[in-house]
């Protein structure tokens, strides 16, 4: 308990620069949080629907895949699912339906991650707009009573060095996760790209005259 009223004391030193650093580092964790249970692959790439790709051998098990899609919501089942209710489409004009579809459900995949990059961004600036603020005080308290009062230049040289402390460790944990829920949304889009594109290739090869003759 008292190691909290610790911090407390030592972040209100900050001035008021805090209020928004303290807003920023709540919007931070937020997204954060969202992201890591949201960018889940195991939630992204459905297993069950994987599965029902797989054992796709012939135009008829499409209906049970579609099935299989319709129970679920995001990127991957919503994509998987253009694939397959649109099979008697030509294969250039669904792969480029699959395309538009795939360029709309990567907003979900990436939302969130714009207002983080800013929180990356601004906390550092809130930190040293609070450190020139810090630096100003200092000097007003010079031109007034002088240098030889360390006690009174304190307060302002505290704010200075604390507001740079608080905005650079609310900054640089929202780069590195920043950069890696980006890099993580890529490579679940490109898994969700390698499925569809697979599933398509299906279809194309059931297309072709070789093999409606076999199946005849």
């Amino acid at each position: 308990m008292e190691s909290l009223q610790t911090v407390w004391q030592f972040l209100l030193k900050g001035g008021l620069i805090m209020i928004p650093l303290g807003i920023s580092s709540l919007i931070g964790l937020a997204i954060v949080i969202e992201k890591a249970l949201s960018l889940r692959e195991r939630k992204l790439l459905v297993p069950e629907i994987i599965t029902a790709l797989d054992s796709i051998q012939k135009e008829d098990d499409l209906n049970l895949a579609v099935a299989i899609c319709n129970k679920y919501n995001g990127p991957f089942p919503n994509i998987i699912s253009t694939v397959l209710k649109n099979s008697k489409l030509p294969p250039p004009e669904l792969k480029e339906m699959v395309e538009e579809t795939g360029r709309q459900e990567v907003r979900y995949l990436e939302r969130g991650l714009v207002a983080l990059e800013t929180v990356a961004g601004i906390a550092p600036l809130l930190g040293l707009l609070g450190t020139v603020i810090g630096i100003l005080k200092v000097f007003n308290v010079i031109s007034e009573i002088g240098v030889g009062q360390a006690s009174a230049l304190s307060g302002g040289i505290s704010e200075a060095l604390i507001t740079t402390i608080v905005g650079l460790s609310i900054g640089i944990p929202a780069v590195v996760f920043y950069n890696y829920f980006i890099d993580k949304a890529e490579n679940l889009v490109l898994d969700i790209e390698k499925y569809s594109s697979n599933l398509i290739m299906k279809i194309k090869y059931w297309g072709q005259p070789g093999e409606e003759s076999d199946a005849a």
